[in-house]
This record gives C-alpha cells, sequence and structure tokens, in this order.
C-alpha cells in the first residue's frame, strides 16, 4: 500500500513567497497575546507561590472556594475546574511572590475544612518560593537560548563541512553574549529576566547576519525554521491560555529536536540530489527532495498526531497542556520544514562568503602543442611508439635481471657485427 505515489510532484517552492508571507501573518498573530499580556503568563514554577489540587464531596462554587480561603489572604486566588464536572475537582492557584510558604499545606486544609468540614480532599499541594521561581525561569529561558545557537553551529558544520566557520561563528556569540551581559546587567543594573531575552533576541540577530554573511546556507535555514517555531508555538499556546511552566519549557525543547530533526532529512536528500545532479536548477531540485521526502513526513507526523492528540483529549489536565504545547509545535514544526528551512536555501545568495577556508583551486594546466600530421601517420604513431616502447623495455628487463647490458636492436654496433659476420 502507498499512500503517496513515489513519482508525485507538488510544486511546494512554487508557492513558497505566498506560504512565506502568510508565515511572517501567522508569526505577527501569534505574538499579540504576549504584547496585550505584557509577556508569557507564568505558572507557579516561574513566578512562585502556591498550587493545589482539592476535590470536594459535593458540588461547589470557585467563589464559595476563594471566600473558604479569605482568613489566608488567599481570596484573590485563580480557582478552575479540573477534569470532569461531575468529579467535583478544582485547582487553587496563587501567584503571590512574597507569600510566606512556611505552613501554608497546614494552613490550607484548615481554612477548607472550617467551610466544607470533612467533605474534601486536598490531593496536591505544591509551593515555589520567589527566587526559585526566578532561577527556574532564568534557567529555561537560557535552555531554549543556547539549544538554538548550538543547532546553527551543528548544521553549519553537518552540512556544509565549514567547521572553522562553525566554530568563529560560536566565537563572535561567546564574545556578543559576555560584553551584552556585563553592559546590561554590571552598567545597566537591568533585571536578569530582561537581560536574558535582550541577549536572547540579539545573539539570534548576529547569528543571522553571521550565516548571511559567511554563507552558511543549511545554518542558515536552521536558525530562522527553529526561531519561527519557538515563536509561534509559544504564542499559540499563549493565545489558549496556557501557562508558561517548566512542562512547556519540556515541550518547546522537544520540538526543536522535533523539527531540526525533519528539517535535516530534507536537507540530507537535498544534498544528495545536489551530488548527483550538480547542474540542476536550484528550485527545482529543492522541490524534488521535499517530494521525496514527503510520503516519509506524512507518516512521521501522522503516528505523533494522533499519540499527542489522545493525550490532550484523555490524558488529563496534568499532562494536558504539555500536550497541547507539543501538538502545536509538532505542526508548525513540519510545515517549517517545507516552507521555511528550504525556501531559505533559494533566498540565501550563491558564493563563498567574505571568509573562505577552502584550499585555492589548481590553475589548469595549459594545452601542450602538438605537431601537425597527415592523418595515417596519425594513426600509426600510437601503434609504433607502442611497438617501440616495448622493444625497447623487453631487452632492458632480461639485462638487468643477467647483470648484462644490451642495446636495441637496430642501433649502429648492431649492424657492423651483422656486416663483418
Amino acid at each position: 500500500m502507498q499512500l503517496i505515489k513515489p513519482d508525485i510532484n507538488i510544486d511546494f517552492m512554487g508557492k513558497k513567497n505566498l506560504l512565506m508571507a502568510i508565515s511572517a501573518l501567522l508569526l505577527v498573530a501569534a505574538m499579540i497575546p504576549l504584547i496585550v499580556k505584557g509577556g508569557f503568563n507564568y505558572g507557579i514554577d516561574f513566578s512562585g507561590g502556591l498550587l493545589a489540587q482539592v476535590k470536594f464531596a459535593k458540588p461547589t462554587e470557585p467563589g464559595a472556594i476563594r471566600a473558604a480561603l479569605k482568613p489566608m489572604a488567599l481570596d484573590d486566588s485563580q480557582v478552575q475546574s479540573f477534569g470532569k464536572a461531575e468529579d467535583n475537582e478544582f485547582l487553587v492557584r496563587a501567584q503571590k511572590p512574597d507569600l510566606n510558604l512556611e505552613g501554608l499545606g497546614e494552613g490550607l486544609n484548615t481554612a477548607l475544612k472550617a467551610v466544607y468540614s470533612d467533605g474534601f480532599e486536598v490531593r496536591r499541594v505544591e509551593t515555589v518560593g520567589a527566587k526559585v521561581g526566578k532561577d527556574l525561569r532564568q534557567k529555561a529561558l537560557l535552555a531554549i537560548f543556547f539549544s538554538l545557537l548550538l543547532m546553527a553551529v551543528y548544521i553549519s558544520g553537518r552540512f556544509e563541512a565549514k567547521w572553522i566557520l562553525s566554530g568563529v561563528m560560536a566565537a563572535v556569540l561567546a564574545g556578543v553574549s559576555i560584553v551584552e551581559y556585563w553592559l546590561l546587567a554590571e552598567v545597566m543594573h537591568l533585571g536578569e529576566t530582561v537581560v536574558i531575552i535582550t541577549m536572547i533576541v540579539t545573539c539570534l540577530v548576529v547569528t543571522a547576519l553571521a550565516c548571511w554573511v559567511l554563507r552558511l546556507r543549511y545554518a542558515m535555514g536552521a536558525v530562522v525554521s527553529l526561531t519561527h517555531d519557538v515563536l509561534i508555538t509559544v504564542g499559540i499556546y499563549t493565545m489558549l491560555g496556557g501557562e508558561f511552566n517548566l512542562s512547556t519549557v519540556a515541550a518547546v525543547l522537544t520540538v526543536i529536536g522535533y523539527s531540526i530533526n525533519d528539517t535535516i532529512i530534507v536537507y540530507d536528500r537535498i544534498r544528495e540530489n545536489l551530488h548527483k545532479n550538480p547542474r540542476q536548477d536550484m528550485q527545482s531540485l529543492v522541490n524534488d527532495s521535499v517530494n521525496q521526502t514527503l510520503s516519509r513526513t506524512i507518516l512521521t507526523v501522522g503516528t505523533v498526531l494522533m499519540v499527542l492528540v489522545a493525550l490532550v483529549a484523555l490524558g488529563g489536565g496534568v499532562i494536558e497542556e504539555f500536550a497541547l504545547a507539543l501538538l502545536i509545535g509538532t505542526a508548525v514544526g513540519t510545515y517549517s520544514s517545507v516552507y521555511m528551512a528550504s525556501p531559505m536555501l533559494l533566498l540565501m545568495p550563491t558564493g563563498g562568503g567574505l571568509l573562505s577556508f577552502s584550499a585555492p583551486a589548481a590553475k589548469a594546466a595549459k594545452p601542450v602543442a602538438r605537431p601537425t600530421s597527415r592523418p595515417a601517420a596519425r594513426s600509426q604513431a600510437p601503434a609504433q611508439e607502442d611497438e617501440e616502447g616495448t622493444e625497447e623495455k623487453a631487452p632492458r628487463q632480461v639485462a638487468r635481471t643477467l647483470g648484462t647490458t644490451t642495446r636495441p636492436r637496430g642501433s649502429k654496433q648492431s649492424r657492423g657485427k651483422r656486416k663483418k659476420k
């Protein structure tokens, strides 16, 4: 059974301008929720506070739960239903950096017992301090940042065999990061989160410029594609009301790995076809490569999406947000491998760039002029040369074996000896 015929020829690259314009609009639309909300919707992992999961024996309302928590000054907490409506289960979130975490679980149990008696069960209580949340937030941003940049360095060396240029790019990024961190943190005394986000944006721009100047075409496509995937995934996830927590960071890092794997499959086929048909038009070659890997892409993505849809629908509230971020990122990453990473190879200028560490090409030897001769002599000359060469080589080899010297037949001395005889 063949889902896709081997000779399929869909003109993907013919619509690249339209699809890249749609990607740009989608990217802007994904950034609107972040701008309107003033940033990410951080969970307690990054903001600090309390997260409690409580199951009640009888139906109740979120307002009644907040009223019961008023003695703890938690009446402004976020209370939302968890699971099915008939389960009477709720999540209580209190994002307060200055919240006193000592004895918080016991105080929650006491406050609810005063209203609901024994008709409830506290199933989970998680507390994160403000300092711990800040450290986790910074480390999560740095993890995403370094994963993007190291992928670019790996791709440039792996596909273009330009490890020296990759090292140069890595050194430039390290230098820019150190100088920028010193200016923003030590001189301007900005907040740590603002410093890290600014460093991420700056280093991504520097990486793109370095790839453009050094003509690292594959690395440029990887950087643009991965940045596109991360921003759109986080934007759509925030638009749907998801929280940015450690599970979301794990999902984003998984999306980065999945997206680069899909991009590598397409890039490998492009490179193979480029070696086989170096004179083929680049757009046609890229289009053929995408079509040749289309069956593999659909089968892989189809199986992954089936699992993620099942997790979102049936996984429950604990894993629902993680599966949702993965579901969005997988779809966006598959799309970007075709319409972001591949077209970047066509948009990049050709040439060796400003820096080139390749060996200079050897100069072609000038053709040696041969004397003209008649056609008959020209056809007989090689045969005569071969006969003379064999006649000369045979006696010399025999002479070396016997330890004597001989002269080729037809010399003056041999003719003289024949006359005396």
